[in-house]
């Protein structure tokens, strides 16, 4: 079965729904064990030969640790494979409903066993240069995740279009927009049972899509959970134009704006068309 086929056969109109109204949904056994190991090779390199972009984002004294890379598939045979041999770019335009998937960015998350630092909540699209609703985000686990340090989300968060201010995970300043011009995150960790959490524990082989104007984060990992290596992939659909901002986005793409108009689609060798429907 193709990778194609596959992603016909998994993903139903009430998986598209769910998406549609959630904002996230979990994909049990997308991924083959071949798959996890071409990400496990993929993630070892990556480790190995981290980027200019590779950052600690956990404080010294965290009895863990949290790091993280952006952007690195086109320097690592194992991600770039993943990416265009896998039904993920499939499983993404059929849950944006859009007939192309347009690779945005890969990012590696690694957070040790008894790491303290949380991922705060936070929506990804304010941190990026585009507009558009038809996003998709992959959460890719090759190890297994409890619920407790699992990504949570807050469902329907990302229905209304509504941004919030993005700010650094461990200082939170406002690097991305001024302050004040967007609406502040409510305070959710501490009022928990007044929103719509979701969640759920996955394994290797399972895979969490989301919209990027989702409400998520993370809790730290647990002592007796090990390892906890995420691999995350990005993609963009039909509607999603540049958005050029006057300061540095995460990850910075401020080197195409001569190439890419603002308002065109992000037509560039840097962000290839994978997936287009049939």
């Amino acid at each position: 079965m193709t990778s194609n086929e596959r992603a016909n056969s998994i993903i139903t109109d009430s998986l598209v729904n769910e998406y549609k109204q959630n904002g996230a949904v979990c994909i049990r056994n997308l991924l083959t064990h071949s798959e996890i190991d071409l990400l496990r090779q993929g993630i070892d390199e990556n480790l190995a030969n981290p980027s200019p972009r590779f950052k600690v984002a956990s404080r010294p004294d965290d009895t863990g640790r949290f790091v993280e890379d952006f952007c690195t598939w086109e320097a690592n045979p194992y991600y770039k494979q993943f990416i265009y041999e896998s039904p993920c770019a499939a499983v993404a335009g059929l849950l944006m409903g859009s007939s192309i998937s347009r690779l945005y960015h890969d990012h590696l998350l690694v957070k040790e066993a008894n790491t303290k630092q949380v991922t705060p909540w936070h929506q990804d699209q304010p941190y990026y240069n585009i507009a558009g609703n038809q996003t998709c985000s992959f959460w890719i686990p090759i190890d297994p995740v409890s619920r407790h340090s699992t990504l949570e989300f807050i469902a329907g968060s990302h229905r209304d279009g509504h941004w919030f201010m993005p700010r650094t995970f461990m200082s939170l300043e406002a690097k991305w927009f001024p302050e004040g011009t967007l609406e502040e995150i409510p305070n959710i960790e501490d009022n928990r049972d007044a929103f719509p959490i979701i969640g759920w524990p996955v394994e290797p082989g399972d895979a969490i899509a989301f919209h990027m104007l989702t409400l998520h984060g993370a809790r730290g990992t647990m002592p007796n959970e090990g390892r906890r290596r995420v691999f995350s992939v990005r993609f963009l659909g039909d509607d999603v134009r540049h958005s050029p901002r006057k300061w540095i986005t995460s990850p910075d793409f401020s080197d195409i704006t001569e190439q890419v108009k603002p308002g065109d689609a992000m037509d560039h060798p840097r962000f290839p068309i994978i997936w287009k429907s049939s």
